[in-house]
């Protein structure tokens, strides 16, 4: 791992690059999703249609340039997932010298489910947390009487950061696997400290989600509840499996010593 001899400043210069690169990558998919602006704003208000059924939800601007920074807004937050396959090339990037050669080849898969996981958990987030989520919170203003109205940047401001934090967090069980493999952690590693991890997800939760509303950090907390058992599953095979891997290589090691 010739990656521990590197100064301090070549880190850096590294990390500068790396960003540089995942920024490059977010601005060529936010070019391409600015073309369909439009038809990706249809889509992202359609939960909250759905969880209306019958009653009438109006989404209203309140700034004469509101329309156009939402747009960018929606190309913006399009861009990060055309763009995630690069970004995660780019960690990957960052991280690769401190590896061993057995450890790099890792970089298909890694960016591969990388990527499915985080654009399955932003699926999950509008497929499912979009629909209970927006029926309750309609169903609050249905309790007193009164017709929602809602800005438009708020609106994109919560969908927004809930489906960038459940892509996010459904990369739990990804991270797990890829440490597990090279060694870094186990499945004693996350189960042991397992009552502060439930108490960090429901802060990670609170930090995510907008508002003070307990219910949108409940909506965060069950999934990443679950995805956490799962990893604990996970980095047990994957683990499991790399010390197989490496008792088969020692012993082909001895074999040919013996020889």
């Amino acid at each position: 791992m010739a990656d521990a001899e590197m100064p301090l400043t070549a880190h850096l210069e590294e990390l500068r690059w790396r960003l540089a690169k995942g920024l490059l990558a977010i601005l060529a998919g936010f070019l391409v999703s600015y073309v369909y602006a439009d038809t990706l704003f249809a889509i992202l208000i359609r939960p909250i249609n759905l969880a209306a059924g019958d009653a009438t939800v109006k989404l209203i601007g309140t700034g004469v340039t509101e329309a156009f920074f939402t747009k960018l807004k929606v190309a913006f937050i399009a861009g990060i997932f055309l763009a995630s396959p690069a970004i995660l090339y780019q960690v990957w990037q960052f991280v690769a010298p401190g590896l061993y050669e057995e450890e790099k080849i890792y970089v298909v898969p890694f960016v591969f489910f990388g990527t499915f996981f985080f654009v399955a958990g932003a699926w999950f987030c509008y497929a499912f947390v979009f629909q209970v989520g927006y029926a309750f919170f309609l169903e609050q203003y249905a309790t007193i009487g009164i017709e929602p109205t809602l800005r438009i940047s708020e609106y994109l401001s919560f969908s927004a950061r809930m489906l960038l934090a459940f892509g996010v967090t459904f990369e739990m069980p990804v991270l797990a696997y890829f440490l597990s493999r090279i060694g870094m952690i186990d499945h004693q590693t996350l189960l042991r400290p397992w009552r502060y991890a439930v108490m960090g997800i429901f802060v990670v939760a609170a930090v995510l989600t907008p508002g003070p509303d307990v219910a949108s950090q409940l909506l965060l907390v069950a999934p990443l509840v679950v995805l956490y058992g799962v990893s604990i599953v996970i980095a047990y095979f994957a683990s499991t499996r790399a010390r197989d891997t490496g008792s088969s290589g020692d012993d082909a090691t001895v074999d040919d010593t013996t020889e």
